[in-house]
């Protein structure tokens, strides 16, 4: 094995300044965005750039970090067939989890009701503006899905940046240099340093997070509003309250079940956490995950399957977004939703929520997707969460992170790839220093 992307805790037990933290300068930008946007709201919607620059320099490494580290870590264990046990396992794990999540979002809507009372007339819903999302709803599903996970081209997978595509090309080469033995050697060693390479460039870009943050929530707040959300803050509240549920419920006694507290976990994915929330996207902190799950402990390999393969799998937060965005719009255009009706929407759920990894504003399509499927909820209704959107993505997107590190660690324990005592020393300090090389 090579030395981890991340420098363990230090023994002396000396730490940074507080204001060096990043998690600290994250929640200090993200408390200017918020009073920027409140207090000068066209200024505000401009700073979005800063926001989607950020994005854009993290996804531009995706592609290459995948591929070293899934390559490298295969061909380290040399052993293929626990390339595909551990795949085997993360997939029905991933299967499970998201089946909760689905019933949990099923079961808070319907409790809640959040969408009752509001006597929405879907022929007086503008239609057009939810035109583009519905025309992608033709590319979301389980068969276009799996030959999507098929490139084009070699070079067009890192092109395009599809993550799935990356890994498919990933795995494959990995095994042809399991084949080649001793001989790939040379290979494997310059793909390491490789990787490490890459890696120093997410440390650069991960200078400009706070800015990122900044940008990204004095949008949010400048362009839609703290008081114009009203009519629709019973179903941000109630979302996000099941969001914390699920993460306490389900993802909290699965730690303890495994040997770690779920608490401390999150905790010392605080950075990526708050990145996320400011971002609403998890591919921004896909790069450090990656090394931070390592440097936790997590077997190589295990990690390079994982998490790669959760982001388009193991939606934990985005299933409980599409249960009850789409029961929301139920109630909200007093649509009858009997209890076969939702066995059925959760049986579609579970297919088109694994169909749209790759499309941009995926949770959205993909619930357009779905009630075209189900043909019982006017398609035209998700023009009533759309203004929304990117306030319930900021509950969702750090649902997914949480939910993929915990899956992480439960599948490297599952396949004794996990080092128990290191994991310990780790989650106890609350960090495991900087990335480096």
């Amino acid at each position: 094995m090579t030395t981890s992307t991340l420098a363990a805790p230090s023994k002396s037990g000396s730490r940074r300044a507080w204001w060096k933290e990043l998690w600290v300068q994250v929640l200090i930008a993200m408390a200017a965005g918020i009073v920027l946007g409140a207090v000068r709201p066209e200024l505000g919607a401009q700073m979005q750039p800063l926001g989607d620059a950020f994005i854009k320099a993290i996804r531009m490494l995706i592609a290459p970090i995948i591929f070293c580290t899934v390559v490298n870590g295969i061909a380290h264990m040399a052993d293929m067939a626990k390339v595909g046990r551990v795949a085997i396992k993360a997939l029905i794990y991933f299967e499970v989890i998201t089946t909760f999540a689905l019933i949990i979002g099923l079961a808070a809507v319907n409790i809640w009701q959040p969408g009752a009372g509001m006597n929405v007339d879907p022929a007086s819903i503008n239609a057009s503006v939810v035109e583009p999302y519905v025309k992608q709803t033709a590319a979301v599903g389980l068969v276009p899905f799996l030959l999507n996970i098929i490139p084009q081209t070699f070079i067009g997978a890192f092109a395009e940046g599809n993550i799935l595509q990356v890994l498919f090309i990933a795995v494959l080469c990995g095994f042809a240099l399991i084949w080649l033995g001793e001989r790939a050697k040379t290979v494997t060693d310059v793909i390491d340093v490789g990787g490490q390479m890459i890696f120093g460039v997410v440390r650069i870009v991960m200078w400009a997070a706070p800015l990122g943050a900044f940008g990204a929530i004095a949008f949010t707040v400048g362009k839609f509003g703290l008081g114009s959300l009203s009519s629709l803050g019973r179903l941000l509240g109630g979302f996000y309250v099941t969001c914390v549920i699920f993460i306490a419920i389900v993802l909290g006694p699965i730690a303890a079940l495994s040997g770690f507290s779920l608490w401390k976990l999150i905790r010392y994915i605080r950075d990526e956490i708050l990145v996320c929330i400011a971002t609403t996207s998890s591919e921004t902190v896909l790069p450090r995950m990656l090394a931070k799950m390592e440097a936790l402990g997590c077997e190589r390999s295990i990690v390079g399957l994982v998490i790669p393969t959760g982001y388009s799998f193991n939606l934990d937060g985005t299933c409980l977004y599409l249960a009850t965005a789409a029961v929301f719009l139920a109630q909200a255009t007093n649509t009858h939703l009997d209890i076969e009706h939702q066995i059925g929407l959760l049986i579609i759920l579970l297919v088109t929520s694994k169909g749209a990894a790759g499309i941009a504003g995926a949770a959205f399509v993909v619930l357009a997707a779905t009630l075209a499927a189900t043909g019982t909820i006017p398609v035209a209704s998700v023009a009533l969460v759309l203004g929304i959107h990117r306030l319930m993505s900021q509950g969702l997107t750090p649902t997914n992170l949480i939910g993929n590190a915990v899956a992480t660690v439960v599948i490297a324990r599952w396949e004794n790839a996990l080092d128990t005592e290191r994991m310990k020393r780790v989650l106890d300090a609350g960090q495991a220093g900087d990335i480096t090389a």
